[in-house]
C-alpha cells in the first residue's frame, strides 16, 4: 500500500504544475462573475476477542530485549495494524481529493462559487463563515457515502471482498471502465432530471441552500470524481476494514473542500491560479493510466487464489512497461486522445515528469529476468511464478521437495512453483512441518502468509533474499508455510466446523487462517511464530519487519530459545 502512497502522491504534486506550466501566465479574472481446518490440541488454544477481524500486517519489529516467551505467551495483534491500515486509508483518500480538485469538472467551478461567496454575502465575515459550512458539507455528503456504503455491505461483507476472488475481478473490470472513462471513451453521468433538481434547490437561501449547492457539486462533478471515488471506495473494500469506506471519503471530502474554503478567505489568490485548459484533460488521462495499472493487481489476486496462471511476475511486469511506457509517450506528447487539445511545446516540469516516467520503465525492464524490484515488489505476483529467475543463485537452490522421505510434501503441487520464494522448500501442512521437526530437532518457523498479501511479498523480496536471513532459514528451522487465502478445496473427511469460529472449514485457506487465529489471537498477514517441536511458542509472533538486522536477529534469538530447552 505505501508504495502506491508514493506514486498517487508524486502524480498529484507533479501532474498540475507539469501540465499547466506552459499556461501559467494565464491568469484567472473574476471580474464580472455572477452565480447563477483439522482441530488444534485444546492446551495450544487461546481466548480470542469475537470482534477479530482479518487484516493486513503493518511493519512490526520485535522488541531487542525481549526474553523468550513460554507456551501461555501469545502476543495480541492487529490493533496498531488496523491503526495504521486506516491512517493510509485516510492518506489515499486525501490524495485523490487533491486530484479530484484539478479535474476538469470542479477546477473552472472554482472562480464561480467563491464569486458567490465574496459579491453576494455582503460582508467579508459572512462569506468566510458561508464557506465554511460550505466545505463541511461537502465533507459530510461524502463521509455519508462512504458509511452508506459500509451499511449496504457490513462490516463482514466488506472482509470477505478482500480476498474473494469473485469481487476481486469485479474490482478490475471497474477500474479498467474507470481508466476508459478517463481516456475519453465515454463520460460517467447523473440522470440531469435529478442533477437539475438538486440544483434548483441551491437557490434556497440559509444553510439549505449551501447544502444543495455542496450536493450539486457533488452531482455535477461526478463524470471526473466518479472514477476517484470508485477507486478509492474499492481500496477501501479491498483492506476488509469496517470503517475502510468513510475513512477515504472522509479524507477526499476533506481535501477538495480545503481550496474552497482558502480561497473564499483569500479571494487575492485566485490571481495564481492558472487558466482553465487543456492541460486538466491531460491530468485525467496520466490518472487513466494509474487506473489501469492498479486493475492489473486486483487481477492478479484472483489469478493466484484461483491458480489461473495467467499473470505470471514477468507478464505482469511487461504490462506494466507498457503502460507506464505509453504514459511518457503521452507526456511528451507522441500519443493524444480524443479530448486532449494540442501540445505546442514541452515545459520543463513536463520534461522533468516524462524523465521520471520513463526512468521507472527502465527500472522496471531488469525485472523481466529476476531482478528483484523492491520499491515495487508490494505490487508484483510472487517471485515463485517467474520462468527465468537469474536472481536465484543469490539465495541458492532449496532443499529436496521430499527431505530424503521419498514423498512428496503435502500441497507441494499447489503452492511451491507460484506462492514460494525460489530457495525455499518450506511444509505446506501444519501437522506435517511439525512431525518433520520433531524428526530433524528443530525450530519451526511458521509463516502465514497470502496469495494477496501486499506485506508478505515486500518482505520476501527485501528481508527473505539477504544472504544472511536466507542461510538461517533454510538451514537452521522447519519452515512451513500457511497461506490463509487460498480457495483450493479439502477433501471431504478434511472439513470439519471450527470450534472457534463455528464455521464450516472447507478450504486450506480456511483451515489455516482459523488455526491462526483460535491459536495465536491474529489474523493479520505475514506472521511469523517461532514454536518448539512441541508447538509451543518460543518467542512472541513478529509481523513485517523490513530491518534485515533486526529480522535475522529474531531468528537468532528463536534458534536460542530452542536450544536453551
Amino acid at each position: 500500500m505505501k508504495s502506491l502512497f508514493k506514486i498517487i502522491l508524486f502524480v498529484c504534486l507533479m501532474v498540475p504544475a507539469v501540465l499547466f506550466a506552459q499556461e501559467a501566465d494565464s491568469l484567472v479574472s473574476l471580474e464580472g462573475v455572477e452565480f447563477t481446518e483439522e482441530s488444534v490440541s485444546p492446551d495450544t488454544l487461546a481466548q480470542v476477542p469475537a470482534d477479530l477481524v482479518f487484516s493486513e500486517s503493518a511493519p512490526d519489529t520485535v522488541s531487542k530485549d525481549s526474553t523468550a516467551a513460554t507456551s501461555g505467551e501469545i502476543a495480541p495483534a492487529g490493533g496498531g495494524e488496523e491503526k495504521q491500515s486506516m491512517w493510509g486509508i485516510f492518506i489515499a483518500g486525501l490524495l485523490g481529493g487533491f486530484a479530484a480538485f484539478i479535474m476538469p469538472c470542479i477546477f473552472p467551478m472554482v472562480p464561480l462559487t467563491v464569486s458567490f461567496f465574496t459579491k453576494k454575502s455582503g460582508s467579508r465575515a459572512k462569506a468566510i463563515s458561508q464557506a465554511l459550512l460550505y466545505g463541511l458539507f461537502i465533507i459530510v455528503i461524502y463521509v455519508a457515502l462512504g458509511m452508506l456504503i459500509t451499511i449496504v455491505f457490513g462490516s463482514d461483507a466488506l472482509n470477505a471482498l478482500s480476498t474473494n476472488g469473485v469481487f476481486n475481478f469485479i474490482f478490475f473490470l471497474i477500474l479498467v471502465i474507470f481508466a476508459a472513462s478517463f481516456f475519453g471513451a465515454f463520460e460517467m453521468t447523473l440522470p440531469s432530471s435529478f442533477v437539475n433538481k438538486i440544483d434548483a434547490k441551491s437557490d434556497k437561501g440559509g444553510l439549505l441552500g449551501l447544502f444543495f449547492m455542496a450536493f450539486s457539486l457533488a452531482l455535477v462533478s461526478f463524470s471526473c470524481t466518479g472514477p476517484i471515488i470508485g477507486t478509492l471506495l474499492v481500496e477501501a473494500a479491498s483492506k476488509g476494514e469496517r470503517l475502510g469506506p468513510a475513512i477515504g471519503m472522509l479524507g477526499f471530502s476533506i481535501a477538495l473542500a480545503i481550496p474552497f474554503v482558502i480561497f473564499a478567505v483569500f479571494p487575492s489568490m485566485m490571481k495564481a491560479m492558472p487558466k482553465s485548459g487543456g492541460w486538466l484533460n491531460s491530468v485525467k488521462v496520466v490518472l487513466g493510466f494509474l487506473e489501469l495499472a492498479l486493475a492489473l493487481k486486483f487481477l492478479s489476486n484472483v489469478d493466484l487464489a484461483y491458480h489461473w496462471n495467467w499473470l505470471d511476475r514477468e507478464v505482469f511486469l511487461a504490462l506494466w512497461i507498457v503502460i507506464f511506457g505509453l504514459m511518457g509517450l503521452y507526456l511528451i506528447g507522441k500519443i493524444s486522445f480524443s479530448h486532449d487539445s494540442p501540445l505546442a511545446y514541452m515545459s520543463v516540469p513536463r520534461t522533468f515528469f516524462a524523465i521520471v516516467v520513463f526512468a521507472f520503465v527502465m527500472y522496471m525492464i531488469p525485472g523481466m529476468w529476476g531482478a528483484p524490484l523492491k520499491s515495487i515488489s508490494a505490487f508484483l505476483p510472487p517471485s515463485a511464478t517467474q520462468d527465468f529467475d537469474l536472481s536465484v543463485a543469490n539465495v541458492g537452490a532449496a532443499p529436496a521437495a521430499s527431505h530424503g522421505t521419498g514423498k512428496t510434501k503435502k500441497y507441494h503441487e499447489i503452492f511451491h512453483e507460484r506462492g514460494t520464494p525460489k530457495g525455499f522448500d518450506p511444509y505446506y501442512d501444519y501437522e506435517e512441518g511439525l512431525a518433520a521437526a520433531k524428526e530433524l530437532n528443530k525450530p519451526v518457523l511458521i509463516d502465514f502468509t497470502g496469495w494477496n498479501c501486499v506485506n508478505c511479498r515486500k518482505m520476501e523480496a527485501n528481508v527473505w533474499t539477504d544472504p544472511k536471513v536466507a542461510s538461517l532459514l533454510r538451514d537452521e528451522f522447519v519452515m512451513i508455510e500457511l497461506f490463509v487465502d487460498d480457495r483450493t478445496e479439502l477433501k471431504p473427511e478434511e472439513q470439519y466446523v471450527s470450534t472457534y469460529s463455528g464455521k464450516k472449514i472447507n478450504t486450506i485457506g480456511k483451515k489455516n487462517s482459523d488455526f491462526q487465529a483460535s491459536t495465536f489471537n491474529s489474523n493479520s498477514q505475514p506472521l511469523y511464530a517461532i514454536v518448539g517441536t512441541d508447538g509451543k511458542l518460543l518467542l512472541p509472533p513478529s509481523g513485517a519487519d523490513y530491518d534485515v538486522t533486526s529480522y535475522a536477529a529474531y531468528l537468532l534469538r528463536g534458534i536460542e530459545a530452542f536450544k536453551s530447552k
